[in-house]
């Protein structure tokens, strides 16, 4: 992973490389790092399949940890609102974050709608090449809004919610994810089983 993918406002700061590093982190915990970046509209199964996935790698003994979305606006978050800019702003922190993650020699999994190609590019190009896979929760928005878990596609329909993805404000189905999971037609194992091949195959 490069030290920082812009010019950092901050001056006078040097990076410090650790004598413990990545690789040694990654040895002791007797796996690679990586990070699951799943992406989709509300309600298309990204937390439940996240914590899914993250049940089955604790069994295997991984160190694990999932930033879902509404958590993470709780507190590092809490300060931005859903336009694009704050979208994008959003999803910068997280990358980074994840990249802290990654660098602590963990499997990282985001559950965040993350809507925008580019700020989910960004995320890409900030954890290197081979440490972020896209998982795509592909579901129609007919069937997310029958779901819906929280309650906000109705609010959104009224014009209670304003910038909601899907409804008044666009989502950008990722071109070509590590992987696609369509959620209207999988159960809720079949999806985790498929990432958890995901990471078998390479290695991870």
């Amino acid at each position: 992973m490069s030290e920082t993918t812009e010019k950092a406002k901050s001056s006078n700061v040097v990076w410090h490389c650790p004598a413990i590093t990545r690789e040694l982190r990654c040895q002791l915990n007797n796996h690679n790092s990586v990070v699951l970046w799943f992406t989709g509209l509300s309600g298309s199964g990204k937390s439940t399949i996240a914590h899914g996935v993250e049940d089955q790698l604790y069994q295997r003994q991984y160190r694990t940890y999932v930033l879902d979305g509404d958590n993470v606006r709780h507190g590092l978050c809490g300060d931005l609102g859903f336009s694009n800019q704050d979208r994008q702003e959003n999803i910068r922190r997280i990358g980074e974050v994840a990249r802290l993650f990654v660098d602590a020699g963990m499997v990282v999994l985001t559950a965040f709608i993350s809507p925008f190609r580019q700020d989910r590019a960004r995320v890409r190009e900030i954890l290197g090449e081979g440490n972020f896979y896209e998982i795509y929760c592909r579901c129609s928005l007919e069937v997310c809004e029958e779901r819906d878990v929280k309650g906000l596609y109705k609010k959104a329909r009224q014009g209670l919610v304003k910038e909601f993805t899907g409804i008044s404000s666009p989502y950008e189905a990722p071109e070509s994810p590590e992987l696609i999971l369509d959620t209207d037609q999988l159960t809720i194992a079949e999806c985790v089983e498929k990432v958890i091949a995901l990471l078998d195959k390479t290695g991870s």
